[in-house]
């Protein structure tokens, strides 16, 4: 006598039972857990742009940001302003300050725009909004922006700070998936240690980005008017990409850091 659980319709009834049961589990996990992801992400924003402007725990050679319990209070201590840029066809349409923002966008702070949005509404003919934080430590003042691109096999992004002249302060880069050994090292401290100091303006005010290069003549990286970073051997790609991210996206801000030098 056949048994019931011998039929293929029972296989069928089982594995779509299965696949409820999964769903169901992984919705709710999804659902339950949403809030503690959405916190992790506003942490590590608030760690990203602090290390970029120098708050972080580092010790020799090791790239370290200070703690999540620390993040909140040094981030509300640190960035006394928040600007969002508003920009159609690279030219900036609107300027709005941290509380016009959040007054606008129901409570949202500018530091969780997403970048990745911002620039796919830009690729759609929209406006697209760039937010810049504006820090201030030991007397000194820092602008950071988030810049976002493509890697060689995902995206990469990273946050730049910036004085007053778009010389670079600081730099922090992230990916998601590069080599390890490789094109992962764009978030190793020795590779971003190296944009310090770094200009971005010509002497007469032209943008001109920063390029990693494999044929930089300046591998100890002494010469900080040359625009150039020596690249990561064996990851030409990813750095090609980082390349890409700073002038795409620093040169949007150009117009702002001229208005800042009309004002002074």
């Amino acid at each position: 006598m056949e048994k019931r659980t011998d039929k293929n319709s029972y296989t069928v009834i089982f594995a779509i039972g299965m696949v409820l049961v999964v769903g169901a589990l992984l919705a709710y996990l999804a659902s339950a857990l949403k809030p503690m992801i959405t916190e992790n992400q506003r942490l590590e924003k608030q760690q990203n742009i602090l290390y970029a402007m120098g708050i972080n725990n580092n010790t020799p050679g090791s790239a370290t940001f200070i703690s999540t319990d620390e993040a909140p209070e040094k981030f509300e201590k640190y960035i006394t302003d928040q600007v969002v840029l508003e920009v159609k066809d690279g030219k900036i349409v609107s300027q709005l300050s941290r509380e016009e923002y959040k007054a606008k966008n129901s409570g949202q702070e500018p530091y969780l725009i997403d970048v990745k949005k911002q620039q796919a509404n830009a690729k759609a003919g929209k406006n697209r909004k760039l937010p810049l934080f504006v820090g201030e430590k030991e007397g000194k003042k820092f602008y950071i922006a988030p810049i976002r691109g493509k890697g060689l096999w995902d995206a990469i992004w990273g946050y730049i700070a910036m004085d007053e002249n778009m010389v670079v302060q600081g730099a922090y880069f992230d990916h998601k998936g590069e080599t390890p050994g490789l094109g992962a090292n764009i978030k190793q401290r020795y590779f971003m240690d190296d944009f310090y100091g770094e200009h971005l303006l010509t002497e007469a005010g032209v943008f001109k980005g920063i390029t990693i290069s494999k044929s930089n003549a300046d591998p100890t990286n002494q010469d900080k008017k040359d625009y150039e970073i020596d690249a990561i051997a064996g990851a030409t790609i990813t750095g090609d990409g980082v390349t890409a991210m700073i002038k795409k996206d620093l040169k949007l801000y150009v117009p702002y850091f001229k208005n800042l030098k009309n004002k002074q």
